[in-house]
């Protein structure tokens, strides 16, 4: 078990363990959990590199960043200057980019060290990651189960105690789905409030950046070093509505609403067991709570999954085979080269995705879906501010289930009705999170929070009181 983030930089600080031991004794606990197949590729070399200079200069009395020796694990669609970059995709395979992400940019300035890259659906497509093109990575609490997706790899390395925390992303639950399946804490910001750049897009009016750690706390530090703008994404946020430890305050009084149409989908008995456990544990400590109707969230995720196969074919067009990737083994070059074309390259659920999006767009049918989704997805956005007009937050379950098994699925369909309750939140670029309350039958349970649109600091300050209480 790893300390927080504050308490783990505080040891480093004052010489009690060495940023090369930590480093170190993530790889361990990566070869020790091996079997869960959380990660994709590991950056041995540089990370022990960095953790020494890093010591050094801890030694030598310097002032070091807030993250100082810490190693972290990214998602594989996070560009990275050392190793590799595949987004869990044979069309990647791989890939060494020229340049690094914004995020993981900041953190290094702040002295955390990237160890891993972590398994993933493939281009992020899916809830599972059984769509990675290379292994299913298994829930830390029943390897029979899924740690969700796309970011299962990231998720179950934190519930593992693999690293402290990580990053991920989150198009339509990526981030809070696998959160809530593997028992851990699980952010998704304001869209805009953290940079794109140098992130694998999927859908790019909903893709966003965000924060997997075993603590509220944990995150708001994370969240507080990668939310900002930044001039290589024009669609970030003005910096004064990025995440600001000092602006984390106590909530008084909030407003509560509990969204009625999240209670009648079909809610395991474990996940409504949850959710009335953390309304009740509110309500007696005077927070106001009540249902609400939003009566344009069934129609979300059809809505979803018009815009985002759209989005995702007119991303994915770019690979063509002739770009991305190259083998560090020349005899490999054959092997590689027929992956590298779009025909072998891409998985089931890209070609599903690519094939959906070019239908929708295409003439005689962009006008009854695409542009139908945009004016009912403009619907939402409006019903939300209209919500938030009169409540300060809005609560309800994150997942209907609990982890399920692998391969239980049966058809496309099943597995998209996973993010019933996640992808409205990213359609109308609201902040959420998906926080631990129970477990039931050694299976984690997630409820998630949501606040309106740059109202991150107020979202994270209640997630923080939540995080009390339910501990109480």
């Amino acid at each position: 078990m790893w300390p927080s983030l504050k308490d783990l930089a505080k040891d480093l600080r004052n010489g009690q363990v060495k940023s090369v031991d930590l480093v170190n004794k993530t790889f361990q606990l990566i070869e020790d959990n091996k079997e869960y197949k959380t990660i994709i590729s590991v950056q041995k070399d540089s990370a022990l590199k960095k953790a020494q200079a890093i010591d050094e200069a801890l030694k030598s009395g310097h002032k070091l960043g807030r993250l100082a020796g810490i190693p972290f694990i990214a998602k594989d669609n996070f560009l990275t200057i050392e190793g590799y970059t595949t987004a869990a995709s044979n069309v990647l395979k791989n890939f060494r980019a020229p340049y690094q992400a914004t995020a993981i940019n900041l953190l290094e300035e702040e002295g955390a060290i990237c160890v891993a890259k972590s398994n993933m659906d493939a281009f992020a497509h899916g809830s599972s990651t059984e769509n990675s093109d290379f292994f299913t990575t298994s829930n830390p609490f029943d390897q029979e189960r899924v740690p969700g997706g796309s970011s299962g790899g990231s998720s179950a390395s934190v519930a593992l105690n693999i690293a402290p925390f990580s990053i991920g992303t989150d198009t339509g639950g990526s981030i809070r789905q696998p959160a809530s399946f593997c028992g851990i804490v699980g952010y998704k910001p304001t869209y805009g409030l953290v940079s794109r750049s140098g992130v694998i897009a999927m859908a790019s009016s909903t893709d966003t950046i965000g924060s997997l750690t075993k603590s509220v706390s944990d995150g708001i530090l994370i969240m507080d070093i990668i939310s900002g703008q930044d001039k290589l994404d024009s669609t970030t946020l003005d910096s004064q509505y990025k995440v600001d430890s000092k602006r984390i305050t106590k909530v008084k009084k909030a407003r509560i609403g509990i969204i009625k149409e999240y209670l009648d989908y079909g809610l395991d008995d474990s996940v409504r067991k949850g959710l009335d456990l953390t309304i009740q544990k509110l309500k007696d400590q005077g927070f106001l709570l009540e249902p609400v109707s939003i009566s344009s969230l069934p129609l979300a995720l059809a809505v979803y999954y018009v815009l985002c196969p759209a989005e995702v074919s007119s991303n994915l067009s770019r690979y063509d085979g002739l770009r991305y990737g190259y083998s560090d083994d020349q005899s490999k070059d054959l092997e590689d080269s027929y992956f590298k074309n779009r025909t072998n390259g891409f998985g089931k659920e890209a070609k599903r995705r690519i094939m959906i999006g070019t239908y929708v767009l295409s003439s005689g049918y962009y006008e009854a879906y695409y542009k139908k989704a945009q004016l009912v997805r403009t619907k939402i956005i409006n019903d939300f501010k209209e919500v938030f007009s009169k409540y300060d937050f809005l609560i309800g379950p994150t997942v209907p289930t609990v982890a399920f098994k692998k391969n239980s699925k049966n058809s496309p369909l099943e597995m998209y009705l996973n993010d019933i309750m996640t992808v409205a939140a990213n359609l109308a670029g609201l902040p959420a999170i998906s926080l631990p309350v129970l477990m039931n039958d050694n299976l984690p349970v997630g409820i998630q929070l949501i606040a309106n649109q740059k109202k991150d600091n107020e979202l994270l300050s209640l997630a923080l009181e939540v995080e009390e209480i339910l501990k109480s």
